[in-house]
């Protein structure tokens, strides 16, 4: 078990139960998932960069990403429908704590001028979306071998009902929110 689930059933699953007075403790909300997404804009004209956009999430993430495909067409950019735009990978379980335990203490905390994540970012059903300019931000990239610095979209799906459980959840899990 991974030492980011322990401690969530140790010490934060106690503390969210005293301050939002829950019952019964499945009311507390989990991480549910986390889906960390790329868009390639360039694979209209370059069909190489969706190949390395899909490399190196496969890096970061240890699992294979899914290309994801254009929903409409539209003519100012060149993109018809059906087009592959940009990859995506949903983590779960094991994988997920890995990789949130990565991102908050090793990718954010090796930002330049970093004073923490905004606290408006959450969608108003207790989901978090983070996004990264740089891919290069996680050790398992090597720096040498990027053909072009990608920003990626990290998205933090909870079973919170609200963004202040949410929020809090996150706080006790290490996210470092701006102040």
């Amino acid at each position: 078990m991974h030492r980011l689930k322990e401690r969530y059933q140790n010490e934060i699953v106690p503390a969210m139960m005293k301050r939002f007075n829950y019952t019964n403790i499945m009311q507390v909300p989990k991480l549910d998932k986390i889906v960390v997404n790329v868009g390639v804009g360039e694979a209209l004209q370059n069909a190489k960069a969706l190949d390395a956009a899909a490399g190196d999430l496969a890096i970061i993430t240890g699992q294979k990403p899914v290309v994801t495909k254009a929903k409409k067409s539209i003519s100012a950019f060149r993109l018809r429908e059906g087009n592959p735009i940009g990859t995506r990978v949903t983590l779960r379980s094991e994988r997920m704590y890995s990789f949130f335990d990565r991102l908050v203490n090793i990718a954010l905390a090796r930002r330049r001028d970093f004073n923490g994540v905004s606290r408006n970012s959450f969608d108003g059903r207790g989901n978090y979306t983070l996004g990264l300019r740089e891919q290069v931000l996680f050790v398992e990239i090597d720096y040498d071998k990027v053909d072009a610095v990608r920003g990626l979209e990290v998205t933090i799906v909870t079973t919170a009902h609200s963004d202040a459980e949410a929020r809090y959840m996150l706080e006790l899990l290490g996210m470092p929110f701006a102040k």
